[in-house]
């Protein structure tokens, strides 16, 4: 039991008068005489001996303060306080083939379909069957960036549409997760299956501005830090995703499959665009609870696991037209055997997360991108052998991230609290970033690092010469930190060269502290960088002066 529910149970012994009766639990001692405590109890009101078997006597009673002074009572407890529930199950007649609904435990937080309000969710990707019966009414926008239509000739947008956002309990299908779900949905895959990087960065961009609060990216781009000419690094795919996650949205990717161009398998790095700050990188698991062999590994952008094989969801009925007697026209098993029969993929994993994400927002839509992905990710229920992952060490790791995908408890802790600490300067990860600058003699700015998901951020600042800058940083986060502060020349805090650097922080006890003076003819727009040198994440307070 937890501290917080332990004082809602102290406090629920002494109801108000007018709250009328409750009905209380109480244990007895089995060394203790039951009819003999039990007749102390009726002094509190009617005792019920329905589980005395289990030393336990109820008594319903307005009030049973002192009840524990009562030689033989071992406890009391507040029977209010500990309904138990039935889960909302689906009732759509294919709903039992996604064996993944349960692993995540989709739909158990409610008794009952809540009614909540809609969360615009962009599927980026090769468009949709906007006809289809279980996806068709939930559609907002759809738009093209390829040309052409946004009919998905390909089935892969269709079938990450349907996980996400199949219309629930309407007698039609499967179900998708997010039921508040409004889908936003952009065609950015050619009909060679190739993607522009610039049909994807414009579809980001039409998505933030359109309103999406969560973004879909199944799809990716090979990453390798130790060869650049392998590497598929883009800045406007990476602007794309900071003007996204600047105007709150959620960005979910795909860590990538090892036959996306990978040269060895398994693959130790995520691929572009998950591999990004902000976007939450999705890893795939099998049906027995182990990492797939296909999934990337990344010890820094995987954050989180779902299931990704032997996969059931919606499909284009033009494809699965091909298939004219296969009764389930429209879904995953009528299509073609290679592509849809039972795929797998951690283009299939990640459209879990970006649906539970959607649910996060739908629950409490005052949850920032940054917290909504915190409680995504610390909610996750941790993979390793106990789980069926043999290679998996306890917490979080290179293969699943900080575990599975757990929709109940992460809408458990969303509900309970304490939030994350949200941080009001993102996002500010680089010089031409949108942090505000420090302005005035002095100041201070409380905001959040996170090794894994942000673990950067600048501010400009302007000086003058001669004069003296003197900066320090503290907290949860100021302890895993360094400072660095470059000249006006610098472009990027990334890459740049080390002339550019012109002083670094000291660690003075529990905190990090910089001091520049300005050299004569130094004048102009500095930048001070913040960077996490060690796992962890938290928040710090930057206090700055200029003299």
């Amino acid at each position: 039991m937890t501290r917080a529910a332990t004082l809602v149970a102290a406090a629920a012994l002494a109801l108000p008068a007018q709250a009328g009766a409750a009905r209380f639990a109480v244990g007895v001692d089995p060394s203790a005489s039951l009819p003999r405590v039990a007749a102390h109890l009726e002094a509190f009101g009617h005792v019920s001996r329905n589980l005395t078997r289990l030393h336990v006597l109820v008594v319903e009673a307005s009030s049973m303060r002192g009840a524990k002074r009562v030689h033989g009572v071992r406890w009391v407890e507040w029977l209010g306080s500990r309904n138990r529930r039935i889960a909302f199950t689906p009732t759509d007649p294919l709903a039992s083939r996604q064996w993944y609904l349960q692993q995540i435990h989709a739909f158990d937080f409610w008794p009952d379909a809540p009614v909540l309000p809609g969360v615009k969710v962009a599927v980026i990707d090769t468009g949709i069957d906007a006809t289809h019966p279980d996806l068709a009414s939930r559609i907002l926008e759809t738009r093209s960036f390829v040309g052409g239509s946004v009919a998905d000739t390909q089935g892969h947008g269709t079938f990450v549409a349907g996980e996400i956002a199949a219309a629930v309990s309407n007698a039609e299908g499967i179900a998708g997760i997010a039921f508040p779900a409004q889908l936003i949905v952009a065609k950015v895959v050619r009909a060679d299956e190739s993607i522009s990087l610039e049909a994807e960065a414009s579809a980001i961009r039409w998505a933030a501005d359109e309103g999406a609060r969560v973004i879909n990216l199944s799809l990716g781009g090979l990453r390798d830090p130790h060869n650049p000419s392998r590497d598929t690094y883009s800045q406007v795919e990476a602007a794309a995703v900071d003007y996204a996650a600047a105007k709150g949205a959620v960005l979910v990717a795909a860590v990538g499959n090892i036959e996306d161009d990978a040269p060895v398998s398994p693959w130790p790095y995520a691929s572009y665009p998950a591999a990004l700050p902000h976007v939450i990188g999705v890893s795939s698991l099998a049906r027995n609870g182990s990492v797939s062999s296909f999934s990337n590994r990344d010890a820094v952008y995987n954050d989180i696991s779902a299931p990704g094989e032997e996969m059931f969801s919606t499909l284009p009925r033009a494809l699965t037209r091909e298939n004219p007697t296969c009764v389930d026209q429209g879904y995953s098993d009528c299509g073609p055997p290679k592509e849809y029969r039972n795929p797998a993929g951690t283009s299939f994993a990640a459209p879990q997360v970006a649906a539970a994400a959607a649910l996060l927002l739908a629950q409490r839509p005052g949850l920032t991108a940054s917290q909504a992905a915190t409680t995504l990710e610390r909610a996750a229920a941790d993979v390793d052998a106990a789980t069926g992952c043999t290679a998996c060490p306890p917490l979080r790791d290179s293969l699943s991230g900080w575990g599975r995908l757990d929709v109940v408890s992460a809408l458990t802790a969303l509900t309970k609290g304490p939030l994350p600490p949200a941080d009001r300067f993102e996002t500010n990860d680089d010089v031409a970033a949108h942090a505000p600058r420090l302005a005035g003699a002095q100041g201070t700015r409380v905001a959040t690092l996170d090794y894994w998901d942000d673990p950067t951020d600048v501010y400009p600042v302007d000086l003058v010469g001669r004069g003296r800058l003197s900066i320090s940083v503290a907290g949860a986060a100021g302890t895993s930190a360094r400072l660095r502060l470059w000249s006006p020349q610098t472009r990027s805090v990334f890459g740049a060269a080390s002339k550019l650097e012109v002083a670094r922080s000291t660690t003075v006890g529990a905190k990090q502290r910089l001091s520049y003076l300005v050299p004569p003819g130094g004048s102009g727009r500095y930048y001070v960088q913040l960077s996490m040198t060690r796992a962890g994440s938290g928040t710090y307070t930057l206090r700055w002066a200029k003299r």
